[in-house]
C-alpha cells in the first residue's frame, strides 16, 4: 500500500508539472509556410507549448492549387506529404505525430487509406477515423494531426 501511495504521489507531482508548464506556454498561431495560404481564414499550425495542432490536410498540390487524381491512394499520400512539409517548417517529423483524425469520404475507401497510412505513420498514434461528405474540394480523404516536440 505505501508503494502504491508513493506511485501516485510521483505521478500526481508529474502531471501537475506537465500542467503548470502548459499554462504557462502561450499560444502561437502560425501563419503558413506557404504564400498562398496566408489568406486563408485558419491558422496551418497553431502551438501551445511543446504541443502542435495542424489543420486538416487534403490531396492538393500546393505548388499547382489544384487536387491530385488517381483516386484514395494518391489523395491520401499528397496529403500526408502536405503534413510532412507543414511539420518540416517547425522542426518536427511523423514521428511527433500523437494524434490523428481521419475524415473519409466514404467508408469503402478505409482498405486502401489504411495501406498507404500504414507505410507513413510507422510509430502508429492514436487516431479517429470517420466518414462525411462535403469535404473540401471535393476530397476524399482530409488528415489532421496533433505533434508533440520533445
Amino acid at each position: 500500500m505505501k508503494k502504491h501511495l508513493q506511485l501516485v504521489a510521483i505521478l500526481t507531482l508529474v502531471c501537475c508539472s506537465v500542467l503548470s508548464s502548459q499554462e504557462d506556454s502561450a499560444i502561437t498561431f502560425h501563419e503558413s509556410h506557404e504564400g498562398k495560404k496566408r489568406s486563408a481564414p485558419f491558422s496551418d499550425v497553431v502551438q501551445a507549448g511543446n504541443i502542435y495542432f495542424l489543420a486538416g490536410q487534403i490531396g492538393m498540390d500546393h505548388k499547382t492549387r489544384t487536387m491530385v487524381v488517381s483516386g484514395i491512394r494518391t489523395e491520401t499520400e499528397q496529403a500526408i506529404k502536405n503534413i510532412q512539409e507543414v511539420l518540416e517548417h517547425h522542426g518536427l517529423t511523423l514521428n511527433n505525430v500523437v494524434k490523428c483524425t481521419v475524415i473519409l469520404g466514404t467508408m469503402e475507401d478505409f482498405s486502401e487509406f489504411n495501406e498507404v497510412y500504414s507505410k507513413y505513420f510507422t510509430m502508429k498514434p492514436a487516431r479517429t477515423t470517420f466518414a462525411a461528405s462535403g469535404l473540401a474540394r471535393n476530397a476524399r480523404v482530409e488528415i489532421d494531426v496533433i505533434a508533440v516536440k520533445n
